[in-house]
């Protein structure tokens, strides 16, 4: 790869990777081709030397924030020995993921949006979200635990948009905990059948 090549190909990383915060903390529609240019420190009208639209882009930086998302899901959760239900719980549902939706999971801060947009974006997170699945079913301590996983997913991602949207903080963090509460009490009853 020549010279030109690598940088061409650094200065689409910083593009997708400027955009993938962009768009956990500013929505789908957030994104602004100037503003991002700017952020990855590039002219604005190079964009196109990159993408051939802004739906390109998206996609690209979608799929990003969801892999970064699930990256740091994983290792959140192994930090202080084996990942379990209980350390993912408590990293999902902390108050340092509720209040940084610009590095947290893109799930909790895009579904609603991704859920109204095209097929593209819908394809790409639904994708990503099967794999949420199996890390779950993974910690889990079950080999059938496929609705287990889909119903800790769907909790866990809805405790934490809607303590996003609460407006004390005391409440807020009622709404994780009982989150954490309910997934654990019913994880308890789950191994006892």
């Amino acid at each position: 790869m020549g010279h030109s090549q690598a940088d061409k190909a650094q200065s689409r990383q910083r593009i997708v990777d400027a955009a993938a915060l962009q768009l956990r903390e500013l929505g789908l529609s957030g994104v602004s081709i100037g503003d991002l240019m700017k952020s990855a420190k590039l002219t604005h009208g190079g964009f196109y030397r990159h993408f051939s639209s802004r739906d390109d882009l998206v996609a690209e930086a979608l799929e990003k924030a969801l892999r970064d998302g699930e990256e740091s899901s994983v290792r959140s959760g192994s930090t202080k020995g084996p990942r379990t239900l209980k350390s993912f719980l408590n990293s999902y549902l902390s108050k340092t993921h509720r209040d940084n939706p610009r590095t947290g999971c893109a799930i909790s801060a895009l579904a609603g949006e991704v859920a109204r947009a095209d097929t593209r974006a819908r394809s790409i997170m639904s994708d990503r979200l099967g794999k949420y699945f199996d890390n779950i079913k993974d910690i889990a301590d079950e080999d059938k635990a496929d609705d287990f996983a889909m119903a800790v997913m769907s909790m866990v991602v809805g405790a934490v948009t809607l303590s996003r949207v609460m407006k004390d903080e005391e409440t807020s963090d009622k709404l994780l905990l009982a989150a954490r509460k309910a997934i654990l009490e019913y994880d308890e009853l789950r191994k006892k059948t």
